[in-house]
């Protein structure tokens, strides 16, 4: 639904045409048959329609044209052959964005960007080029609301030079009265002051190269039409800007900016900055129609507060309205109610409209199943009411009152989670808003996670757990508390600490007994840890023994104990005697030459047979363990019943090896 700035007409739109109606009567004055139209809108006097459909193509292969213009007054259409005559002009329009032709105030002139140029036409004959305006590039441009018939092209970087801004006086296009060129420009957002004497460009770029955000980096410029003034504006805290707004006199403007929490500032025509409001998370600045009050409210990801100002007043706080998922936020055209709306598809739940008395009392409230659109009929704004605004508050409607009677009222806040340990402590500036009294939110010029919490604090350093704890020396490195330090470590620490110092120690002591000649061979002794108990000393030695040799699996029937005994003693049969004194291993001759202490891989000694024969007797252990499992009652797979029928071939190949029970 559209409704020309005169409110004399309300358009809408359905799948199979476009209903122009009469907003003082409500009677249908025309119907366009346009089909799947996306797009649609009025020229600034209501006299023409602009209609844009998805892009397509004929029958030949050739673009349709999707932008068609059509005269309001020029008879009902009551067919598609009939309606022809109500088509001003046609055009072939791709892109969704910048669809709209846009029209001088008088509506004498209207422009479209095309290929490197702006092309304008005369409102009543959209047939034939009027004039043109040739920019390298151009990407988009503005047309002034005033009566001064001015023209804002933007053309972004290209080849190593920087982005323009180029404001020109229709039809004069041979040189520009203001300029302003800027690198980190891919597209703007130009906004025109309503005496259409000054400009602000919004400019953005798609990355950021600095690494600070993940949406691009944004600034803004300030232009005079007659070319007499141009600068940055230099906004004092980093972070993006979230809403740029001009105030209804033309002489000031509001910017909303910076890493949340937010900082709003009003600036005059040269850029000086007059006022700043109180940081709050916030990103939508609203001026009302007459400049009097001035609405800085915090929507999309934001919680919805609308903060109400009065200006004329030193910049008194009215009131704080909470409007939580508000998709919709509109002043009315006497600056005394605030409009706000939740729509689909943005929000397809609590969808509905709700209308505010600027003093913050709730007036009008309505539940919808499902809202697309709403907003108030447009009325004149040339004289400002000389009513108190602010006072008397009127009666609310019934549908507020049943509402509110509805509301719960909110109990004391819980708060953040806080474990029992930090409960009844103050909060570390670490974890408060700006606003709150925490640190400035501060960006380290990185995405990564090298910096501390919410960017506040030092850079995170790694901790393991039951470390020791380490402390820092300036220089980015870490150092020990070393053993003067134990006093302050705590229980867990200490204890681990002496659990590292009694591995070392073992360590060293197995290093150096290992690589000692014994006589008979025999294993290295270790030396046990005077820390641990003998069980667990014993029984450490065991675990450390078995993993240097082949595993030893527990029999798990006689059968397999008498398999393993043999195994054993065949093994021990086969290593030649050492020499023995009464009992006692005597000392190497001189003449003896020094013992291998060639390292090798566990379970690589013995003969392939040998190998061979303890695979099979593991083989044989296995299918035992199976047969037990069986008898006691258990049901086992294919594959394992498939492995016990292999029993007699294992027996048979251990005979062949020359095994014998």
């Amino acid at each position: 639904m559209i409704i020309t700035a005169q409110a004399i007409f309300v358009l809408g739109s359905s799948e199979h045409r476009v209903t122009v109606i009469d907003a003082s009567v409500g009677h249908v004055i025309t119907t366009i048959p346009a089909q799947n139209v996306f797009e649609l809108g009025f020229s600034p006097l209501g006299s023409f329609i602009i209609t844009w459909q998805r892009p397509s193509k004929d029958e030949n292969g050739d673009a349709v044209k999707n932008l068609k213009v059509w005269s309001v007054l020029e008879g009902q259409a009551t067919g598609p052959r009939e309606a022809e005559h109500n088509i001003v002009g046609r055009f072939v329009q791709k892109s969704q964005t910048g669809w709209n032709l846009q029209y001088t105030y008088d509506e004498r002139y209207c422009a479209r960007v095309v290929t490197n140029e702006v092309q304008f036409y005369k409102s009543g004959d959209l047939g034939n080029v009027w004039n043109k305006l040739r920019v390298e590039g151009v990407l988009d441009f503005s047309v002034s609301p005033s009566e001064n018939h001015s023209i804002a092209v933007f053309a972004p970087e290209r080849k190593g030079q920087p982005a323009a801004v180029k404001v020109y006086n229709v039809p004069e296009f041979s040189t520009p009265v203001s300029q302003k060129k800027f690198f980190k420009g891919d597209k703007v957002q130009l906004k025109w002051n309503q005496k259409g004497t000054e400009l602000i460009v919004l400019a953005q770029t798609e990355v950021d190269k600095t690494g600070k955000s993940y949406y691009g980096e944004t600034t803004l410029y300030l232009l005079s039409v007659n070319g007499g003034f141009d600068s940055r504006i230099d906004l004092d805290k980093d972070g993006p800007i979230h809403d740029v707004t001009w105030s209804p006199n033309s002489l000031e403007f509001g910017v909303v900016y910076g890493y949340m929490p937010a900082k709003t500032t009003l600036f005059d025509v040269r850029g000086q900055a007059t006022h700043n409001f109180a940081l709050s998370p916030r990103n939508t600045i609203l001026f009302s129609p007459h400049g009097r009050f001035v609405l800085v409210a915090g929507f999309g990801n934001l919680a919805g507060q609308m903060d109400i100002y009065d200006l004329e007043k030193n910049y008194q706080k009215v009131c704080t309205i909470e409007a939580s998922n508000a998709s919709v936020c509109e002043w009315s055209p006497d600056g005394k109610y605030i409009l706000t709306a939740t729509t689909s598809p943005r929000l397809r739940v609590d969808n509905g409209v709700r209308i505010w008395h600027v003093g913050g009392a709730l007036m009008y409230n309505e539940d919808l199943q499902e809202l697309y659109h709403v907003t108030w009929r447009p009325q004149s704004q040339t004289k400002p009411p000389h009513e108190n605004l602010l006072h008397p508050v009127p009666t609310p409607h019934t549908s507020a009152l049943a509402y509110l009677g509805t509301v719960k009222t909110p109990s004391k806040p819980a708060g953040a989670y806080r474990p029992p340990g930090a409960r009844g402590q103050l909060t570390p500036l670490a974890f408060k808003r700006e606003d709150e009294g925490g640190a400035a939110y501060v960006s380290s010029g990185s995405l990564s996670l090298g910096i501390g919490v919410n960017g506040f604090g030092k850079p995170r350093k790694r901790e393991i757990p039951g470390t020791e704890a380490v402390s820092d020396n300036g220089n980015g490195t870490t150092i020990g508390n070393g053993a003067d330090g134990d006093d302050q470590l705590s229980k867990a620490a200490l204890k681990n600490k002496k659990k590292r110092e009694a591995k070392k120690a073992k360590d060293a002591a197995e290093k150096a007994t290992g690589l000692a000649p014994t006589a008979d061979n025999a294993p290295p002794a270790v030396t046990p840890s005077p820390g641990r108990s003998p069980e667990r000393r014993d029984r450490e030695g065991h675990e450390r023994n078995r993993s240097r040799g082949f595993v030893e699996p527990r029999p798990q029937s006689k059968q397999g104990q008498r398999n393993l005994r043999r195994s054993r003693e065949q093994q021990s049969s086969k290593l030649p005697p050492g020499p023995k004194t009464n009992g006692m291993s005597s000392a190497p001759a001189a003449s003896e030459p020094p013992p291998d202490l060639t390292v090798t891989s566990p379970g690589s000694g013995g003969s392939p047979q040998d190998k061979k024969v303890r695979a099979l007797l593991k083989k044989l252990r296995a299918i035992d363990d199976l047969k037990m499992r069986r008898a006691g009652g258990e049901k086992l797979e294919g594959t394992q019943i498939r492995k016990m029928d292999t029993e007699d071939e294992v027996r048979q190949e251990l005979d062949s090896l020359g095994w014998n029970e």
